[in-house]
């Protein structure tokens, strides 16, 4: 089947986080199946055209917003790799992507991010009119994508160009909605008759999140834990009235990691390969990795380590009530991230406080993130929710062992090691409290000082299998409901 994978952004052309991350694996392995895949973006000022040889097609497309016309530019290249040729569309729109950031700065996001996405998603409509680009599904993701399935049951329902095309919404984080006040209402073209508790209002405010929920024929989310964790108001910031509703349309289908990039065996960013059945040159990486961040190696101190965008969802708080009790304990700490300046605050002041246990590096580094990953011995991800995560799946390739709080994607692909039965990849907590993540982590390290419980643990994880191939297959069975769905409309 023809698919059109719609992302706000695709690794390795423009990063913010995970979904890039998906959307730069997920299409490749689709195309493995012997699916026809073309994905298409936005054309920001962080991409590199000539590096990865991003060319004008020739062709501009005519997007009505508002009450006028505004042109863009079609752009194009592909996924790079050298076992795959997927298509990627960019839509150039300088007034609207040529800018430093994707979505805003970290003040907050830009003021005109409902205009910017609109036109997105109508641009991408009419490139796939003026290209002759016909899917027979459009997957979207995150609210930047929420006004196609809209527009495709609204303003295009009756253009013979997109007649029984389908779409397949996935939410990648729930509390990303897309919310704007109602007079932005005008940016769409649509009428007044869809702001209302049913379309796309919310208290007041025009959501384009809800737009993608009600209006897409299949919902998917990106574990099975966070598809049914937001049918509750305790996880449903406000729509899982809007999701119970839909609930035999919404799917949670695990995002896979792409072994590719995160591999041990062949990673270029780490200063020594290892395999689970020769783990010498995790030692070697270790030595790197505290090096970077002026610590003493020993092989005697387990090295815990956080990769992470630092805001409120990921637990950051829980770890600020502990650390000094965690300090106590003998272990070394590494973090890498960039977000809330409180947290910037919090552990610069750990980095201060404690500088022969704890390394603090405040922004994003892909090369060290690897290193990270390899170098370590435990990774901590005490989120407060967490609706797949991507870090502990490459921690567990790499050996380096998962501490995690059991919600989402973390409580679907982490399993309480048992010394017993020397099965699981990991320790979890359930309450969301400091107390319990300090007893995750001291169990931890107790174990790491019994090197044999230690190794058959490390075994356990790294023969794991969270590749895209599975949940490829089962996103290959969404499109077909969805467009079996569409066509008996």
């Amino acid at each position: 089947m023809k698919i059109l994978f719609a992302s706000p952004e695709i690794v390795p052309f423009a990063k913010t986080g995970g979904l890039a991350d998906v959307s730069g694996a997920l299409p490749k392995a689709l195309e493995k199946l012997g699916e026809d895949v073309t994905a298409i973006m936005p054309k920001y000022q962080a991409i590199n055209d000539k590096k990865f040889g991003i060319e004008y097609t020739g062709k501009n497309i005519q997007v009505p917003i508002s009450n006028r016309i505004e042109e863009a530019k079609i752009y194009k290249s592909q996924i790079p790799n050298p076992k795959s040729q997927i298509p990627v569309y960019f839509i150039d729109k300088k007034e609207y992507y040529d800018r430093p950031y994707l979505y805003g700065t970290t003040q907050g996001d830009y003021p005109d991010n409902a205009e910017r996405f609109i036109f997105f998603d109508r641009a991408i409509l009419e490139t796939c009119k003026i290209l002759g680009l016909r899917p027979d599904i459009i997957h979207c993701n995150d609210w930047q994508t929420g006004m196609i399935p809209v527009y495709l049951k609204t303003l295009y329902k009756d253009d013979q160009f997109f007649k029984d095309i389908s779409t397949l919404f996935t939410v990648h984080n729930l509390g990303y909605q897309g919310l704007f006040w109602h007079l932005d209402m005008h940016l769409t073209n649509l009428g007044w008759d869809i702001f209302n508790p049913d379309g796309i209002e919310f208290y007041g405010k025009m959501n384009i999140l809800k737009g993608g929920l009600v209006y897409s024929d299949i919902i998917t989310t990106v574990s099975k834990t966070y598809s049914e964790e937001i049918q509750t108001k305790e996880y449903g910031c406000g729509l899982d009235g809007v999701l119970h509703k839909r609930k035999d349309d919404l799917y949670g289908v695990l995002n896979g990691i792409d072994y590719e990039e995160w591999n041990p065996a062949t990673d270029k960013y780490i200063t020594a390969k290892y395999l689970k059945e020769n783990l010498s040159g995790k030692w070697e990486c270790k030595k790197d990795l505290l090096n970077i961040y002026g610590l003493k190696p020993s092989k005697e101190l387990p090295v815990l380590s956080v990769i992470s965008r630092l805001a409120d969802q990921k637990g950051f708080d829980l770890i600020g009530e502990i650390i000094d009790e965690l300090m106590e304990l003998d272990i070394q700490f590494v973090l890498l991230g960039t977000g809330e300046k409180k947290y910037h605050k919090l552990f610069e002041e750990i980095g201060k406080k404690y500088p022969s246990k704890a390394g603090i590096k405040i922004g994003f580094d892909n090369a060290l993130a690897h290193k990270i990953e390899a170098g370590a011995d435990m990774f901590l991800m005490p989120s407060r929710y967490e609706p797949c995560g991507l870090n502990q799946l490459y921690s567990l390739k790499y050996g380096t062992i998962p501490i995690v709080r059991a919600t989402g994607g973390l409580n679907d692909t982490v399993e309480n090691y048992n010394p017993l039965t020397k099965s699981g990849n990991g320790f979890k907590f359930a309450e969301y409290s400091s107390t319990k993540l300090f007893s995750a982590i001291k169990t931890a390290v107790d174990f790491y000082k019994d090197k044999l419980q230690w190794n058959r643990l490390m075994m356990n994880a790294m023969g794991e299998d969270f590749s895209w191939s599975h949940s490829a297959r089962e996103y290959v069975e969404l499109y077909r409901k969805a467009i079996n769905k569409r066509t008996k409309t």
